[in-house]
């Protein structure tokens, strides 16, 4: 048996949003938009700002969990343009995301929020996040996701 990978911390996003877009009842439950308006990308390994790009296409299954598919872009510090597309779950006791649904701050340990990131740029100096996997453990703010990134090593 091999044994499991490790994870090495490369930064948090914390992701500005604007107010969310119900969409109503689709195929596969109720699908709404948040849109991404800006932000903040802080840590060891990646820092700069959240562009006011992207949005965040949200489905909502008939059990409450939330599949999550976002697709942004944030700029480095230093210049280079960096593609975000970040899919996951979040769910919990429904009591639990009726306090998230209405803008309240609920610790992260009382819900699930995990996402696979898939990063993507041009810039030769960050070549290494095209070809690195990312998880992320979530929390949801008021009016802002923060997602602590994670390379599988």
């Amino acid at each position: 048996m091999r044994t499991a990978p490790g994870l090495r911390p490369v930064c948090t996003l914390t992701v500005e949003l604007s107010p969310i877009r119900e969409l109503g009842r689709g195929r596969a439950g109720k699908r709404r938009i948040i849109p991404i308006i800006g932000g903040s990308v802080e840590g060891p390994e990646l820092n700069g700002t959240i562009l006011n790009v992207g949005a965040d296409w949200q489905t909502i299954y008939d059990d409450g969990c939330a599949y999550l598919d976002a697709r942004y872009a944030f700029e480095t510090s230093d210049g280079a343009l960096v593609e975000v597309v970040n899919k996951g779950f979040r769910h919990g006791p429904p009591e639990v995301i009726e306090r998230l649904a209405a803008g309240e701050a609920v610790d992260p340990g009382e819900y699930y929020m995990r996402t696979a990131a898939h990063l993507e740029t041009g810039n030769p100096r960050y070549a290494w996040v095209n070809r690195t996997l990312f998880v992320g453990t979530g929390a949801r703010l008021p009016s802002a996701v923060e997602i602590a990134l994670f390379a599988v090593a």
